[in-house]
């Protein structure tokens, strides 16, 4: 049996993480953690405001999968050191992997573009304005990661490349 693995996908909204990592997710059959899905699932549930509620019950969720030999998606804006690190640390106590996904889109006008005009992708989640985006904390890595930059690309080409840079069939 391989060792399962914890991809953790970072980037801005818009960027391609949530399309990207969705198929990420069906081509290797492994499970699928949205954050902003989760998120949601409490606001609409408990009706309180959540901060790091989604991601506490995340790394949980992701734990228990890749116990049982599942590898896990993780798709999140992922902004901060703190919370890469709390990735990472999740598969420090089972036997798993991780890999460090960026997905970004250097072409400012097809980011804002993608922003302005994307359709509900959460049911009640309040998708964020461009002015949202650009204000939104977002520090740089300073780890090794797998890039991928969907600007000036389709679904498809973004997809393939990050097939192979993750040496994956």
């Amino acid at each position: 049996m391989n060792t399962p693995t914890l991809y953790i996908f970072s980037g801005l909204p818009a960027s391609g993480k949530s399309t990207l990592s969705r198929l990420l997710a069906t081509h290797l059959k492994a499970t699928h953690l949205r954050i902003d899905t989760i998120e949601q699932g409490i606001r609409d549930l408990c009706s309180f405001k959540v901060e790091g509620e989604g991601y506490r019950l995340s790394y949980r969720i992701a734990k228990d999968n890749l116990s049982l030999g599942n590898s896990v998606i993780a798709d999140s804006v992922n902004p901060i050191e703190l919370t890469r690190n709390e990735w990472q640390d999740t598969v420090k106590s089972v036997d798993a992997n991780y890999i460090d996904i960026e997905i970004s889109c250097s072409d400012q006008y097809q980011h804002r573009q993608r922003v302005e005009t994307r359709g509900e992708t959460v049911r009640n989640l309040k998708a964020p304005t461009w002015e949202d985006v650009m204000n939104r904390e977002y520090q740089t890595w300073t780890s090794e990661i797998v890039k991928i930059d969907t600007a000036n690309k389709t679904v498809s080409e973004s997809f393939k490349e990050l097939l192979e840079k993750l040496d994956i069939c």
